[in-house]
Formats: structure tokens, sequence, C-alpha cells
């Protein structure tokens, strides 16, 4: 057996020796061989041990929930539930535990004193994470709170929170570097130079997500709640979540995906979250026209045009513009004639009818234009934006516009171009030719 006495440690601390003695007696008492006397009361004391500890922390946490619970309920302050549901009182109530353990060390390994040094120093690494998630359990709560107000709903708050854990883990690792070697943090940071290269390496994705997010918040790049769409990832949805390494976006149909932060500022992306500021989503589509149903309106023709309001002052303005510039033609032939043309028409209604749609938002671009021929017909497109940028809505304004115009084109003679299909009827006119 150990001599106590010969131990410094145990030497100074009389309650070991007194509850050593007293152990070492009633074990005695009890016919327990001198051999065994040892890992007895070891053991023994180590079960006391333990059911204290947690007869401590349950008491202690119990009480600090219930302080906490009773705040809650008086002053409303939804920090004080936070602070609950981050499990502050959990992280607290295990400071009362520590030091029991810390001052019961010499006391349950009086008999192994080569244990005890160890054992404490262990006990205080741990004080040191126990410090460490008490503090990011009120971080955690003041975060939950700035999430409630409406200036912080669309920002990252989960990548500061990540960096802070990140601060004070580094300072946890100075604090349990010295508590091993004993040696100041100056050492440390020395050491640290010199394996920079390696850390570096292996936290390189860390470091190049926390440039990135530092970036998409100071250039206001992403929000929370953003519409982006990143082909190169697959991603179309809203955005959920911003922290260090990874953003979350939900895409409409449900799926999640999941792409580095610092993929926001080292590839592109579309945010659509101008549109939503604007008020206004906008919507092209084009009508192809077959080429030889555009003609000249005849003037007697025209006349039946003229009974549309949407229709009549441009009509008047054109046949006073057109009579000023056909006058300088001189007889010439009709086809150098100017002349008001059915796809003139069909465009000018076009513009009248968005103009006094009231799903139309009239402040943005509205067009309804040309593009170049085609192949396929000549390309009339409808070129505007809705006063909604909701998704639902949206759709359905675009396709009663489009029905519409659709529905008005025969009225203007003109013919939509389609190309046919295996089930089209064509009506086949056969020529007999005479015998010979």
């Amino acid at each position: 057996m150990v001599d106590l006495a010969k131990d410094p440690v145990i030497e100074k601390d009389p309650l070991t020796s007194v509850v050593s003695e007293w152990m070492q007696k009633m074990l005695s008492s009890f016919g327990i061989s001198e051999e065994w006397i040892n890992y007895t009361k070891f053991f023994v004391l180590v079960a006391l041990v333990v059911i204290i500890v947690y007869v401590l922390q349950y008491i202690t946490r119990f009480a600090l929930s219930y302080i906490l619970k009773k705040a809650h309920k008086i002053t409303k302050l939804s920090f004080l539930d936070y602070l609950i549901n981050n499990r502050l009182p959990h992280y607290l109530a295990l400071v009362i535990p520590y030091s029991f353990i810390k001052a019961s060390i010499p006391v349950v390994f009086g008999d192994f004193p080569a244990f005890i040094s160890p054992l404490i120093k262990l006990a205080e690494i741990c004080m040191v994470f126990i410090v460490i998630w008490t503090i990011m359990a009120v971080v955690k709560s003041l975060a939950n709170v700035l999430e409630e107000k409406p200036a912080f709903h669309n920002k990252p708050l989960k990548s500061y929170i990540q960096v802070i854990y990140i601060i004070f883990f580094i300072c946890g690792a100075v604090v349990i570097y010295t508590i091993l070697t004993g040696k100041s943090a100056t050492a440390f940071f020395a050491g640290l130079g010199a394996i920079s290269a390696v850390l570096m390496l292996v936290f390189q994705d860390s470091i190049k997500g926390f440039v990135g997010s530092i970036q998409v918040s100071a250039n206001n790049m992403v929000q929370i709640g953003d519409w982006i769409t990143m082909n190169k990832y697959g991603a179309d949805g809203d955005v959920m979540e911003i922290n260090l390494t990874t953003v979350k976006i939900r895409n409409f149909d449900k799926t999640i995906t999941t792409i580095p932060t610092y993929s926001l500022i080292s590839d592109s992306f579309q945010n659509w979250r101008g549109m939503k500021d604007a008020g206004g989503r906008r919507f092209k589509r084009a009508i192809n026209i077959k080429y030889q149903t555009i003609r000249p309106i005849p003037e007697e023709e025209l006349e039946k045009y003229k009974q549309m309001d949407s229709l009549k002052g441009y009509i008047a303005d054109k046949e006073k513009e057109y009579a000023e510039l056909n006058k300088l033609s001189n007889g010439a032939a009709p086809f150098n004639m100017f002349s008001i043309t059915n796809c003139d028409l069909f465009l000018q209604y076009g513009i009248y009818f968005l103009k006094h749609h009231p799903k139309i938002d009239k402040s943005l671009t509205l067009l309804v234009r040309q593009l170049a021929p085609t192949s396929q017909g000549l390309p009339i497109e409808i070129y505007t934006f809705t006063n909604t940028t909701i998704w639902a809505e949206y759709e359905v304004i675009l396709s009663e516009i489009v029905n519409h115009l659709i529905s008005v084109v025969p009225f203007f003679g003109l013919t939509i171009y389609e190309e046919s299909s295996g089930t089209d009827i064509f009506d086949v006119y056969m020529k007999e030719f005479p015998k010979q």
C-alpha cells in the first residue's frame, strides 16, 4: 500500500487523511482483508461521488430551470425562454458538480496518487468546455431574439454564430494547451505558426466558407427567403439557411439542395429578389405569324377596324401621316405606297389590350414587338410585367393574356404558324390527266 504521507498533494489536504482513515477502519470492521481494502474503498468512494454528482446536477438544473421559467412568466421576455431551450440551466448546473468532482479527486484517488494530477487537469479541461457551452447558449439565445426582429429576418445569423463558435474554441484550445503543458499562450501560437500550412489545408473549406459568408453578408448578395437559381448545382428555390460552409435551398419540387457558401461569390447565380422588390414579374411570349397572311388593309376594310376604340386613334393618325407621304410618290405603283397592314393593327391592339389590363404594371416596360423573321414565321413578342410576383397568380395572368391574343389573331386576317404533325388532315385535290 502506498504511504499517503509521502504524497505532497494528499499531505496538504487533511480531509483526505480523515476520510481515508475512517473508511479503512470501517472496512476493516466488516472483515475485508488488508489487500482489498484500498480497492474496496476506491469503488465505494467512486459510487458515492457519482450519486452525489447526479443529485447535485439534477437539483441545480431543476432550480435554475424553475427560476428561468418563473422569470419568463413574469417578464414575458423571450430571451429567458430561449435560454431554457438552448440548455443554459443544464450547462450551468455542471459547475457545482465539477467543483465537487475536482475536490473529490484527491480523496477518491488518495491511494493512487499517480492519477491525481492527470485527473485534475482533465477536470480543468472539462471546465473549459463547460464555460464555452454556457457562453454559446447565451449567444444562441441572443441570436434567437434577433431573429424575431424584422431587420434581422433575412440575415445569415447562423454564419455569425459559427464564427463565434470557432473563436471560442480557439481560445479554449489555448487554455487547454496551457493546462496540459504548463506553458504560456505565446508558445501555443508559436507552434501554431509552424503548422499553419497544414491547418489551412485541413480547414480550407471552413476558411473559404468564412470568407464567402462575410462577402455575401457585406454585399447583401443573398438573404434568407430569397429565390435564387443556380443551374450548376441544380438549385432553383428559396434560401432556407446560410451558415459558415453551406447554403441550403428548398427547391420548388420540395427537394433540398446544399451548395458551398463560397460558390455564391465564385460562381454565377440568379437572385430573383429584385423582381419581388419591384413588385412585378416579367413575362415574354412570342406568337409566330405566317408570312403569306400579312397584307395591306384596303380602305373599305379599314372602316371595320375604325369602329374599335383600341384602333380608331391609331388608324386616324396613320392615315394622316401616310397621306402626306403618298403625295410624294406621284402616283407610283400601289406596292410603293405607304399603307396600314393587318399585322400593324394586331400589334397596336396588343399594346392597347395590355395597357388597359388590370393585372399589368404600367410603370414597367410594356411592349408588343416584332422579332427577327425566322423560318417558323414572323415572331410577335409580348413583353410586359404583371403587378404581382405570386407564382400561381402570375401563371394565370400570363395564360389569359396569351390565350386572348391568340384568339383574336384570325380577326385581323392573320394565321399562326405551327408545324404539322402526323395527325393533321389536309385537303388534297387530284387532277385528272387526259387519256393518251
